[in-house]
Protein backbone atom coordinates (compact mmCIF):
# COMPACT_ATOMS: atom_id res chain seq x y z
CA UNK A 1 0.00 0.00 0.00
CA UNK A 2 1.22 3.38 -0.87
CA UNK A 3 0.97 6.00 1.93
CA UNK A 4 1.52 9.13 0.31
CA UNK A 5 0.29 10.99 3.61
CA UNK A 6 3.55 9.60 5.61
CA UNK A 7 5.32 12.44 4.13
CA UNK A 8 3.05 15.18 5.91
CA UNK A 9 3.47 14.01 9.71
CA UNK A 10 4.97 16.40 11.58
CA UNK A 11 9.14 16.33 12.12
CA UNK A 12 9.29 13.28 15.00
CA UNK A 13 5.84 11.88 14.10
CA UNK A 14 6.66 8.00 13.10
CA UNK A 15 5.03 5.68 10.79
CA UNK A 16 5.11 2.92 13.19
CA UNK A 17 5.88 2.14 17.09
CA UNK A 18 6.19 -0.88 19.12
CA UNK A 19 3.69 -0.95 22.11
CA UNK A 20 3.96 -2.15 25.11
CA UNK A 21 2.18 -5.50 26.40
CA UNK A 22 0.26 -3.43 28.43
CA UNK A 23 -3.78 -3.51 30.16
CA UNK A 24 -5.04 0.02 30.87
CA UNK A 25 -4.49 0.02 34.43
CA UNK A 26 -0.78 -0.27 33.24
CA UNK A 27 -0.94 3.33 32.18
CA UNK A 28 -2.34 4.35 35.78
CA UNK A 29 0.55 2.33 37.24
CA UNK A 30 3.62 3.57 34.78
CA UNK A 31 2.53 7.15 35.43
CA UNK A 32 2.21 6.98 39.17
CA UNK A 33 5.65 5.25 39.31
CA UNK A 34 7.27 7.72 37.63
CA UNK A 35 5.34 11.10 38.61
CA UNK A 36 3.92 10.13 42.14
CA UNK A 37 3.37 13.33 43.82
CA UNK A 38 1.53 15.44 40.35
CA UNK A 39 -1.08 16.11 40.19
CA UNK A 40 -3.46 13.33 38.16
CA UNK A 41 -6.93 15.41 38.88
CA UNK A 42 -7.96 18.68 39.69
CA UNK A 43 -11.55 19.13 40.51
CA UNK A 44 -12.95 22.64 42.23
CA UNK A 45 -10.30 23.13 44.47
CA UNK A 46 -9.39 19.39 45.59
CA UNK A 47 -6.54 17.76 43.68
CA UNK A 48 -5.41 13.74 43.75
CA UNK A 49 -1.77 12.70 42.75
CA UNK A 50 -1.16 9.79 40.41
CA UNK A 51 -0.27 7.54 43.62
CA UNK A 52 -3.43 8.51 45.51
CA UNK A 53 -5.46 7.95 42.27
CA UNK A 54 -3.59 3.96 41.71
CA UNK A 55 -4.47 3.77 45.32
CA UNK A 56 -8.35 4.73 45.22
CA UNK A 57 -8.33 2.57 42.02
CA UNK A 58 -7.15 -0.27 43.85
CA UNK A 59 -9.44 -0.04 47.00
CA UNK A 60 -12.67 0.41 44.43
CA UNK A 61 -11.44 -2.85 42.86
CA UNK A 62 -11.29 -4.79 45.96
CA UNK A 63 -14.55 -3.22 46.50
CA UNK A 64 -15.84 -4.74 43.36
CA UNK A 65 -14.76 -8.51 44.36
CA UNK A 66 -16.38 -8.12 47.63
CA UNK A 67 -19.69 -7.77 46.46
CA UNK A 68 -19.28 -10.58 44.36
CA UNK A 69 -18.29 -8.78 40.42
CA UNK A 70 -15.93 -11.35 39.24
CA UNK A 71 -13.50 -12.00 35.92
CA UNK A 72 -15.55 -10.54 32.71
CA UNK A 73 -18.87 -9.42 34.49
CA UNK A 74 -19.85 -5.97 32.63
CA UNK A 75 -20.40 -2.78 34.89
CA UNK A 76 -22.14 0.23 33.86
CA UNK A 77 -20.69 3.43 34.79
CA UNK A 78 -23.35 6.44 34.69
CA UNK A 79 -21.16 9.51 35.57
CA UNK A 80 -19.86 12.71 34.38
CA UNK A 81 -16.44 14.13 34.68
CA UNK A 82 -15.52 14.10 38.26
CA UNK A 83 -12.94 11.66 39.85
CA UNK A 84 -15.52 9.28 40.82
CA UNK A 85 -15.38 8.45 37.12
CA UNK A 86 -11.67 7.82 36.58
CA UNK A 87 -11.75 5.95 39.89
CA UNK A 88 -14.84 3.81 38.89
CA UNK A 89 -13.00 3.38 34.97
CA UNK A 90 -9.83 2.31 36.24
CA UNK A 91 -11.20 0.34 39.11
CA UNK A 92 -13.56 -1.60 37.64
CA UNK A 93 -10.48 -2.39 34.61
CA UNK A 94 -8.30 -3.47 37.67
CA UNK A 95 -11.10 -5.75 39.18
CA UNK A 96 -11.10 -7.47 35.59
CA UNK A 97 -14.33 -6.73 35.00
CA UNK A 98 -15.55 -4.60 31.94
CA UNK A 99 -16.46 -1.18 31.56
CA UNK A 100 -19.92 -0.60 30.05
CA UNK A 101 -20.14 3.47 29.78
CA UNK A 102 -23.27 4.74 29.86
CA UNK A 103 -25.22 8.00 28.40
CA UNK A 104 -25.91 10.55 31.74
CA UNK A 105 -29.12 11.76 29.22
CA UNK A 106 -30.33 8.19 29.09
CA UNK A 107 -33.86 7.87 30.06
CA UNK A 108 -35.48 4.36 31.73
CA UNK A 109 -35.97 2.96 28.46
CA UNK A 110 -32.86 3.54 27.11
CA UNK A 111 -30.79 2.69 30.33
CA UNK A 112 -32.78 -0.85 30.27
CA UNK A 113 -32.03 -1.24 27.31
CA UNK A 114 -28.31 -0.91 27.51
CA UNK A 115 -27.84 -3.06 30.67
CA UNK A 116 -29.65 -6.05 29.56
CA UNK A 117 -27.85 -5.96 25.94
CA UNK A 118 -24.43 -6.01 28.22
CA UNK A 119 -25.70 -8.22 30.81
CA UNK A 120 -24.52 -5.59 33.09
CA UNK A 121 -25.89 -6.39 36.65
CA UNK A 122 -24.00 -3.75 38.46
CA UNK A 123 -23.62 -0.41 37.96
CA UNK A 124 -22.15 3.31 39.67
CA UNK A 125 -24.42 6.07 39.15
CA UNK A 126 -24.04 9.94 40.16
CA UNK A 127 -27.04 10.37 43.13
CA UNK A 128 -28.71 12.56 40.55
CA UNK A 129 -29.74 9.83 37.90
CA UNK A 130 -30.59 7.36 40.99
CA UNK A 131 -34.10 8.07 40.16
CA UNK A 132 -34.19 6.72 37.22
CA UNK A 133 -31.82 3.82 37.77
CA UNK A 134 -34.00 2.76 40.50
CA UNK A 135 -37.50 2.66 38.15
CA UNK A 136 -35.62 0.64 35.94
CA UNK A 137 -35.07 -1.87 38.97
CA UNK A 138 -37.83 -1.43 40.29
CA UNK A 139 -39.42 -2.60 36.52
CA UNK A 140 -36.72 -5.08 34.89
CA UNK A 141 -35.07 -6.20 38.14
CA UNK A 142 -31.57 -4.66 36.30
CA UNK A 143 -29.61 -3.62 37.92
CA UNK A 144 -29.37 -6.36 41.49
CA UNK A 145 -26.15 -3.72 42.31
CA UNK A 146 -26.24 -0.24 42.68
CA UNK A 147 -23.10 2.33 43.68
CA UNK A 148 -24.26 5.60 44.00
CA UNK A 149 -21.99 9.02 44.48
CA UNK A 150 -22.57 12.65 44.95
CA UNK A 151 -20.99 15.39 43.09
CA UNK A 152 -19.87 16.79 47.03
CA UNK A 153 -17.71 13.49 47.76
CA UNK A 154 -14.40 14.71 46.34
CA UNK A 155 -14.76 17.95 46.99
CA UNK A 156 -12.38 20.27 49.44
CA UNK A 157 -13.60 19.86 52.81
CA UNK A 158 -15.28 23.49 53.07
CA UNK A 159 -17.19 22.80 49.90
CA UNK A 160 -18.21 19.31 50.84
CA UNK A 161 -20.17 20.46 54.13
CA UNK A 162 -21.73 23.67 51.93
CA UNK A 163 -22.60 20.95 49.42
CA UNK A 164 -25.86 19.85 50.07
CA UNK A 165 -27.63 22.92 51.47
CA UNK A 166 -25.85 24.52 47.84
CA UNK A 167 -27.82 21.27 45.90
CA UNK A 168 -30.90 21.65 47.50
CA UNK A 169 -31.20 25.37 47.11
CA UNK A 170 -30.77 24.38 43.24
CA UNK A 171 -33.70 21.98 43.92
CA UNK A 172 -30.39 19.07 42.49
CA UNK A 173 -30.86 17.26 45.74
CA UNK A 174 -31.36 13.64 45.52
CA UNK A 175 -31.42 11.79 49.01
CA UNK A 176 -30.70 7.99 48.51
CA UNK A 177 -30.78 5.18 51.18
CA UNK A 178 -27.44 3.24 51.02
CA UNK A 179 -28.39 -0.25 51.80
CA UNK A 180 -28.44 -3.08 50.05
CA UNK A 181 -28.52 -3.52 46.74
CA UNK A 182 -27.70 0.62 46.88
CA UNK A 183 -24.17 0.96 48.14
CA UNK A 184 -22.27 4.37 48.73
CA UNK A 185 -19.11 4.67 46.76
CA UNK A 186 -16.94 6.42 49.59
CA UNK A 187 -17.65 3.33 51.80
CA UNK A 188 -16.69 0.80 49.12
CA UNK A 189 -13.11 2.47 49.42
CA UNK A 190 -13.18 3.05 53.14
CA UNK A 191 -13.62 -0.68 53.41
CA UNK A 192 -11.22 -1.58 51.65
CA UNK A 193 -8.43 0.88 53.04
CA UNK A 194 -4.52 -0.07 53.91
CA UNK A 195 -5.46 -1.02 57.45
CA UNK A 196 -7.65 -3.96 55.73
CA UNK A 197 -5.14 -4.64 53.40
CA UNK A 198 -4.12 -8.83 54.71
CA UNK A 199 -8.14 -9.73 54.07
CA UNK A 200 -8.65 -7.89 50.28
CA UNK A 201 -8.91 -9.64 47.95
CA UNK A 202 -6.00 -10.13 45.08
CA UNK A 203 -6.83 -8.16 42.22
CA UNK A 204 -6.93 -10.94 38.98
CA UNK A 205 -4.07 -10.86 36.09
CA UNK A 206 -5.44 -9.53 33.03
CA UNK A 207 -4.09 -9.85 29.51
CA UNK A 208 -3.55 -7.36 27.13
CA UNK A 209 -6.37 -9.31 24.48
CA UNK A 210 -8.91 -9.30 27.20
CA UNK A 211 -12.19 -7.24 26.80
CA UNK A 212 -11.82 -3.66 28.12
CA UNK A 213 -15.02 -2.33 27.48
CA UNK A 214 -17.94 -2.22 25.40
CA UNK A 215 -18.41 1.36 24.22
CA UNK A 216 -21.68 1.87 22.83
CA UNK A 217 -22.16 3.81 19.49
CA UNK A 218 -23.83 6.66 19.71
CA UNK A 219 -26.96 5.90 18.00
CA UNK A 220 -27.44 8.84 15.57
CA UNK A 221 -27.82 6.88 12.62
CA UNK A 222 -29.94 3.64 14.26
CA UNK A 223 -30.08 1.26 17.33
CA UNK A 224 -26.55 1.74 19.64
CA UNK A 225 -23.97 -1.28 19.30
CA UNK A 226 -21.83 -2.66 21.74
CA UNK A 227 -18.49 -2.14 20.40
CA UNK A 228 -15.75 -4.29 22.18
CA UNK A 229 -12.58 -2.67 22.61
CA UNK A 230 -9.48 -4.74 24.10
CA UNK A 231 -7.12 -3.32 26.32
CA UNK A 232 -4.41 -3.82 23.61
CA UNK A 233 -7.15 -1.20 21.59
CA UNK A 234 -7.41 1.16 24.69
CA UNK A 235 -3.79 1.43 24.95
CA UNK A 236 -2.23 1.34 21.84
CA UNK A 237 -5.27 4.73 20.78
CA UNK A 238 -3.96 6.67 23.36
CA UNK A 239 -0.30 6.16 22.73
CA UNK A 240 -0.97 6.97 18.83
CA UNK A 241 -2.33 10.14 20.21
CA UNK A 242 0.93 10.54 22.27
CA UNK A 243 3.12 9.94 19.20
CA UNK A 244 0.94 12.58 17.26
CA UNK A 245 2.22 15.39 19.57
CA UNK A 246 6.08 14.89 19.00
CA UNK A 247 6.84 17.52 21.48
CA UNK A 248 4.67 16.04 24.32
CA UNK A 249 5.90 16.92 27.48
CA UNK A 250 5.15 14.02 29.75
CA UNK A 251 4.59 15.00 33.51
CA UNK A 252 4.09 18.61 32.62
CA UNK A 253 0.97 19.09 30.20
CA UNK A 254 -2.32 19.93 31.63
CA UNK A 255 -5.73 18.88 29.77
CA UNK A 256 -9.24 20.19 30.48
CA UNK A 257 -11.13 17.49 31.18
CA UNK A 258 -14.67 18.73 29.62
CA UNK A 259 -15.70 15.99 26.48
CA UNK A 260 -17.81 13.88 28.36
CA UNK A 261 -15.50 10.52 29.00
CA UNK A 262 -18.50 8.04 28.97
CA UNK A 263 -17.86 8.64 25.31
CA UNK A 264 -15.04 6.94 23.37
CA UNK A 265 -13.54 10.80 22.17
CA UNK A 266 -13.53 11.78 25.37
CA UNK A 267 -12.05 8.46 27.33
CA UNK A 268 -8.64 8.21 24.82
CA UNK A 269 -8.21 11.72 23.73
CA UNK A 270 -8.42 13.29 27.33
CA UNK A 271 -8.39 10.61 30.44
CA UNK A 272 -6.33 8.06 29.30
CA UNK A 273 -3.77 10.07 27.23
CA UNK A 274 -3.90 12.28 30.36
CA UNK A 275 -3.17 9.26 32.45
CA UNK A 276 -1.10 7.57 30.45
CA UNK A 277 1.70 10.28 30.24
CA UNK A 278 1.46 11.66 34.06
CA UNK A 279 -0.86 14.76 33.06
CA UNK A 280 -2.58 16.51 35.06
CA UNK A 281 -6.67 16.72 33.82
CA UNK A 282 -8.83 19.86 35.20
CA UNK A 283 -12.28 18.14 35.48
CA UNK A 284 -15.08 19.90 34.29
CA UNK A 285 -18.61 17.79 34.75
CA UNK A 286 -20.89 20.24 32.57
CA UNK A 287 -19.40 22.50 29.85
CA UNK A 288 -19.85 26.17 30.52
CA UNK A 289 -18.23 28.46 28.33
CA UNK A 290 -17.04 31.13 30.97
CA UNK A 291 -15.93 28.52 33.27
CA UNK A 292 -13.97 26.59 31.01
CA UNK A 293 -12.14 29.51 29.86
CA UNK A 294 -11.83 30.69 33.34
CA UNK A 295 -9.88 27.36 34.14
CA UNK A 296 -8.09 27.79 31.13
CA UNK A 297 -6.60 31.03 32.11
CA UNK A 298 -5.94 29.61 35.78
CA UNK A 299 -4.19 26.49 35.21
CA UNK A 300 -2.63 27.02 32.32
CA UNK A 301 -4.09 24.68 30.42
CA UNK A 302 -1.79 23.08 27.27
CA UNK A 303 -4.17 20.68 25.76
CA UNK A 304 -7.78 20.74 24.86
CA UNK A 305 -9.86 18.75 22.94
CA UNK A 306 -13.25 19.27 22.09
CA UNK A 307 -15.91 19.21 19.69
CA UNK A 308 -17.32 21.91 17.17
CA UNK A 309 -19.85 23.74 19.01
CA UNK A 310 -17.85 24.24 22.60
CA UNK A 311 -15.14 25.92 20.58
CA UNK A 312 -18.16 27.77 18.87
CA UNK A 313 -19.22 28.69 22.74
CA UNK A 314 -16.13 29.72 23.95
CA UNK A 315 -15.49 32.40 20.96
CA UNK A 316 -19.12 33.69 21.58
CA UNK A 317 -18.30 33.88 25.37
CA UNK A 318 -19.36 37.87 26.11
CA UNK A 319 -16.02 37.35 28.79
CA UNK A 320 -13.53 35.79 27.02
CA UNK A 321 -11.76 38.78 26.27
CA UNK A 322 -10.50 38.82 30.19
CA UNK A 323 -8.64 35.62 30.01
CA UNK A 324 -5.53 34.80 28.52
CA UNK A 325 -6.30 31.70 26.50
CA UNK A 326 -2.27 31.56 25.13
CA UNK A 327 -1.00 28.63 27.42
CA UNK A 328 -3.46 26.32 25.07
CA UNK A 329 -0.40 24.46 23.16
CA UNK A 330 -2.67 21.48 21.50
CA UNK A 331 -6.08 21.69 20.55
CA UNK A 332 -8.25 18.88 19.22
CA UNK A 333 -11.51 18.80 17.58
CA UNK A 334 -13.52 15.28 16.37
CA UNK A 335 -17.05 14.15 16.60
CA UNK A 336 -18.63 16.39 13.59
CA UNK A 337 -17.18 18.63 11.06
CA UNK A 338 -15.51 22.38 12.20
CA UNK A 339 -16.70 25.22 10.34
CA UNK A 340 -13.52 27.80 9.14
CA UNK A 341 -15.15 30.72 10.71
CA UNK A 342 -15.02 28.73 14.15
CA UNK A 343 -11.62 27.89 13.82
CA UNK A 344 -10.06 31.04 12.69
CA UNK A 345 -12.02 33.46 15.86
CA UNK A 346 -10.55 30.86 17.98
CA UNK A 347 -7.16 30.93 16.34
CA UNK A 348 -7.58 34.48 17.17
CA UNK A 349 -8.12 33.96 20.45
CA UNK A 350 -5.91 31.80 21.22
CA UNK A 351 -2.67 31.85 18.69
CA UNK A 352 -3.27 27.93 18.21
CA UNK A 353 -5.04 26.74 15.64
CA UNK A 354 -7.07 23.78 15.84
CA UNK A 355 -6.36 20.27 14.89
CA UNK A 356 -9.18 18.72 13.31
CA UNK A 357 -9.46 14.51 13.55
CA UNK A 358 -11.78 11.98 12.89
CA UNK A 359 -13.10 9.04 14.20
CA UNK A 360 -15.40 6.19 15.10
CA UNK A 361 -16.21 4.09 18.37
CA UNK A 362 -15.19 0.74 16.25
CA UNK A 363 -11.97 1.95 15.88
CA UNK A 364 -11.18 3.37 19.66
CA UNK A 365 -12.06 6.19 18.55
CA UNK A 366 -9.05 7.85 16.55
CA UNK A 367 -7.63 6.64 13.11
CA UNK A 368 -7.48 10.19 11.64
CA UNK A 369 -5.49 13.90 12.70
CA UNK A 370 -4.36 16.73 11.02
CA UNK A 371 -0.97 17.65 11.89
CA UNK A 372 -0.40 19.60 15.32
CA UNK A 373 2.12 21.76 13.83
CA UNK A 374 2.03 21.37 10.28
CA UNK A 375 0.01 22.93 7.48
CA UNK A 376 -3.15 21.23 6.46
CA UNK A 377 -5.58 22.05 4.26
CA UNK A 378 -9.21 23.97 4.99
CA UNK A 379 -11.92 21.09 5.74
CA UNK A 380 -9.32 18.09 6.14
CA UNK A 381 -10.05 15.44 8.61
CA UNK A 382 -6.34 14.82 8.47
CA UNK A 383 -3.62 11.87 7.86
CA UNK A 384 -3.89 8.20 9.28
CA UNK A 385 -2.32 7.96 12.94
CA UNK A 386 0.56 5.83 12.55
CA UNK A 387 -0.13 2.27 12.41
CA UNK A 388 -3.01 2.46 10.73
CA UNK A 389 -4.05 2.18 7.09
CA UNK A 390 -6.62 3.63 4.78
CA UNK A 391 -7.99 3.17 1.51
CA UNK A 392 -11.35 4.11 -0.42
CA UNK A 393 -12.94 2.15 -1.80
CA UNK A 394 -16.52 1.76 -4.31
CA UNK A 395 -19.79 2.05 -2.26
CA UNK A 396 -21.64 -0.57 -3.99
CA UNK A 397 -19.18 -3.96 -3.30
CA UNK A 398 -16.44 -1.82 -1.32
CA UNK A 399 -13.59 -4.29 -3.57
CA UNK A 400 -12.88 -1.38 -5.71
CA UNK A 401 -10.13 0.93 -5.26
CA UNK A 402 -11.10 4.87 -5.97
CA UNK A 403 -9.05 7.04 -7.72
CA UNK A 404 -7.37 10.47 -5.99
CA UNK A 405 -10.33 12.93 -6.17
CA UNK A 406 -13.32 10.89 -6.07
CA UNK A 407 -15.65 9.57 -3.32
CA UNK A 408 -15.84 6.68 -1.77
CA UNK A 409 -16.09 4.59 0.96
CA UNK A 410 -13.29 5.19 3.57
CA UNK A 411 -11.97 1.31 4.96
CA UNK A 412 -9.05 1.33 7.81
CA UNK A 413 -7.18 -1.22 9.42
CA UNK A 414 -4.50 -0.83 11.98
CA UNK A 415 -4.12 -2.07 15.82
CA UNK A 416 -7.21 0.41 17.56
CA UNK A 417 -9.98 -1.17 15.37
CA UNK A 418 -12.35 -3.18 17.57
CA UNK A 419 -13.03 -6.92 18.08
CA UNK A 420 -16.38 -6.91 17.32
CA UNK A 421 -19.86 -5.70 17.93
CA UNK A 422 -21.26 -7.60 21.41
CA UNK A 423 -23.50 -10.21 20.60
CA UNK A 424 -23.99 -8.94 16.78
CA UNK A 425 -21.92 -11.71 14.53
CA UNK A 426 -23.59 -10.61 11.46
CA UNK A 427 -23.33 -6.87 12.07
CA UNK A 428 -19.32 -7.80 13.41
CA UNK A 429 -19.04 -9.49 9.81
CA UNK A 430 -20.71 -6.72 7.62
CA UNK A 431 -18.46 -4.24 9.14
CA UNK A 432 -14.92 -6.20 9.34
CA UNK A 433 -13.83 -8.17 6.56
CA UNK A 434 -10.54 -9.22 5.39
CA UNK A 435 -8.84 -7.28 8.34
CA UNK A 436 -10.65 -3.91 7.19
CA UNK A 437 -13.06 -2.04 9.16
CA UNK A 438 -15.56 -0.52 6.29
CA UNK A 439 -16.54 2.83 8.28
CA UNK A 440 -19.58 4.08 6.35
CA UNK A 441 -18.56 7.13 5.92
CA UNK A 442 -17.84 8.70 2.31
CA UNK A 443 -14.44 10.47 1.93
CA UNK A 444 -11.99 12.09 -0.62
CA UNK A 445 -8.51 12.11 -0.60
CA UNK A 446 -6.51 14.36 -2.20
CA UNK A 447 -2.70 13.67 -3.44
CA UNK A 448 -0.84 14.55 -0.36
CA UNK A 449 -2.60 12.16 1.22
CA UNK A 450 -5.21 14.49 3.38
CA UNK A 451 -8.54 13.15 3.76
CA UNK A 452 -11.76 15.02 3.26
CA UNK A 453 -14.98 13.74 5.62
CA UNK A 454 -18.37 14.09 3.12
CA UNK A 455 -20.79 12.53 4.67
CA UNK A 456 -22.33 8.98 6.19
CA UNK A 457 -23.36 6.50 3.64
CA UNK A 458 -26.78 5.83 5.23
CA UNK A 459 -27.06 10.04 4.92
CA UNK A 460 -26.43 10.27 1.11
CA UNK A 461 -29.57 11.81 -0.86
CA UNK A 462 -30.64 10.06 -4.03
CA UNK A 463 -32.69 12.27 -5.98
CA UNK A 464 -33.78 11.79 -9.51
CA UNK A 465 -31.23 9.54 -9.44
CA UNK A 466 -28.44 11.43 -8.83
CA UNK A 467 -26.36 11.44 -5.67
CA UNK A 468 -26.24 14.36 -3.09
CA UNK A 469 -24.01 14.44 0.34
CA UNK A 470 -25.56 16.48 2.72
CA UNK A 471 -22.27 18.27 3.60
CA UNK A 472 -21.49 19.61 0.31
CA UNK A 473 -25.30 21.69 0.67
CA UNK A 474 -24.85 22.04 4.74
CA UNK A 475 -21.48 24.33 3.88
CA UNK A 476 -23.05 26.56 0.82
CA UNK A 477 -25.97 27.00 3.35
CA UNK A 478 -23.47 28.31 6.31
CA UNK A 479 -22.06 31.10 3.99
CA UNK A 480 -25.30 32.81 3.87
CA UNK A 481 -24.52 35.69 6.79
CA UNK A 482 -28.24 34.68 8.40
CA UNK A 483 -27.41 30.91 8.73
CA UNK A 484 -25.99 30.43 12.64
CA UNK A 485 -26.50 26.23 11.97
CA UNK A 486 -27.98 24.31 8.69
CA UNK A 487 -28.43 20.35 8.30
CA UNK A 488 -29.11 18.39 5.01
CA UNK A 489 -31.44 15.26 4.95
CA UNK A 490 -33.41 13.44 2.87
CA UNK A 491 -37.16 13.36 2.45
CA UNK A 492 -39.55 10.63 0.67
CA UNK A 493 -40.88 11.37 -2.75
CA UNK A 494 -43.27 9.60 -4.35
CA UNK A 495 -42.09 10.94 -7.52
CA UNK A 496 -38.44 10.56 -7.36
CA UNK A 497 -37.79 8.61 -3.97
CA UNK A 498 -35.89 11.46 -1.92
CA UNK A 499 -36.29 14.78 -1.76
CA UNK A 500 -33.26 17.36 -0.18
CA UNK A 501 -34.63 19.37 2.79
CA UNK A 502 -33.18 21.59 5.11
CA UNK A 503 -33.19 22.43 8.77
CA UNK A 504 -31.75 25.77 9.63
CA UNK A 505 -31.21 27.97 13.10
CA UNK A 506 -30.40 31.94 11.88
CA UNK A 507 -28.26 33.99 13.37
CA UNK A 508 -29.57 36.03 16.46
CA UNK A 509 -31.00 39.62 15.25
CA UNK A 510 -30.77 38.12 11.40
CA UNK A 511 -33.57 37.21 9.33
CA UNK A 512 -34.02 35.38 5.64
CA UNK A 513 -37.05 33.33 4.07
CA UNK A 514 -37.23 29.93 2.69
CA UNK A 515 -37.01 31.46 -0.35
CA UNK A 516 -34.29 33.73 -0.25
CA UNK A 517 -31.91 30.64 1.16
CA UNK A 518 -33.07 28.92 -2.33
CA UNK A 519 -32.31 31.03 -4.19
CA UNK A 520 -28.58 31.24 -2.39
CA UNK A 521 -28.52 27.58 -2.76
CA UNK A 522 -28.76 27.92 -6.73
CA UNK A 523 -26.34 30.01 -7.45
CA UNK A 524 -23.96 27.66 -6.21
CA UNK A 525 -25.97 24.33 -6.47
CA UNK A 526 -26.46 21.97 -9.43
CA UNK A 527 -30.15 22.30 -8.87
CA UNK A 528 -31.05 18.55 -7.72
CA UNK A 529 -28.68 19.37 -5.17
CA UNK A 530 -30.63 22.65 -3.95
CA UNK A 531 -33.15 21.97 -1.13
CA UNK A 532 -36.74 21.88 -1.94
CA UNK A 533 -37.87 22.68 1.31
CA UNK A 534 -36.23 24.56 4.47
CA UNK A 535 -37.66 24.75 8.05
CA UNK A 536 -36.58 26.99 10.46
CA UNK A 537 -35.82 26.07 13.85
CA UNK A 538 -34.35 27.65 17.07
CA UNK A 539 -32.16 24.92 18.02
CA UNK A 540 -31.23 21.24 16.47
CA UNK A 541 -31.45 17.86 18.18
CA UNK A 542 -28.12 16.92 19.43
CA UNK A 543 -26.27 14.65 21.31
CA UNK A 544 -24.83 15.49 24.68
CA UNK A 545 -21.24 15.94 23.17
CA UNK A 546 -22.96 18.11 20.50
CA UNK A 547 -23.19 15.95 17.39
CA UNK A 548 -26.74 16.54 15.96
CA UNK A 549 -28.73 13.98 15.87
CA UNK A 550 -29.35 14.14 12.10
CA UNK A 551 -31.72 10.20 12.49
CA UNK A 552 -34.16 12.53 14.53
CA UNK A 553 -34.35 15.28 11.80
CA UNK A 554 -34.67 12.19 9.19
CA UNK A 555 -37.46 11.05 11.47
CA UNK A 556 -39.49 14.19 11.03
CA UNK A 557 -39.20 14.80 7.47
CA UNK A 558 -40.34 11.18 6.03
CA UNK A 559 -43.57 12.87 5.11
CA UNK A 560 -43.38 15.32 2.09
CA UNK A 561 -43.27 19.20 3.29
CA UNK A 562 -46.52 21.54 2.05
CA UNK A 563 -44.79 23.58 -0.74
CA UNK A 564 -42.42 20.58 -1.93
CA UNK A 565 -44.34 20.38 -4.96
CA UNK A 566 -44.19 23.95 -6.11
CA UNK A 567 -40.55 24.47 -4.93
CA UNK A 568 -39.69 21.74 -7.24
CA UNK A 569 -41.52 22.98 -10.03
CA UNK A 570 -40.16 26.26 -9.82
CA UNK A 571 -36.57 24.91 -10.25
Amino acid sequence: MERVWISRYDAGVPLSSAYPEWTVPDLLRRSASCFPESTALFFYGARLSFRELNDLTTRFARGLLRLGVKRGDRVALMLPNIPQAVIAYYGVLKAGAIVAPMNPLYVEREIHSQLADAGSEIIVALDLFYPRVHAVREQTGLPERIIITSLGDFLPPVKRLLYPLKARLAKRWVAVEKTPPVYDFLALLDAASPHTEDDSPLLPSMEPDALAQIQYTGGTTGTPKGVMLSHRNVVVNAMQGRLWCSDFQEGKEVFLGAVPFFHCYGLSTCQNLAVATGSQIVLLPRFHAEEAVKLIHQHRVTIVSGVPVMFAMITDCPKVGQYDLHSIRVCLCGASPLLSEVQERFERLSGVRISEGYGLTEAGPTTHCNPIHGVHPQGSMGLPFPDTDARIVDEETGLRDIPTGEAGELIVRGPQVMQGYWRKTEDTQAVLRDGWLYTGDIVRRDECGFFFFLDRKKDVIKPWGETVYPREVEEILYQHPAVREAVVVGAPDHHYGEAVKAFVVQKEGCAVTERELIEHCRRSLARFKVPVAIEFRTELPRTIIGKVLRRALRDEADTVPAGMQASRKAM
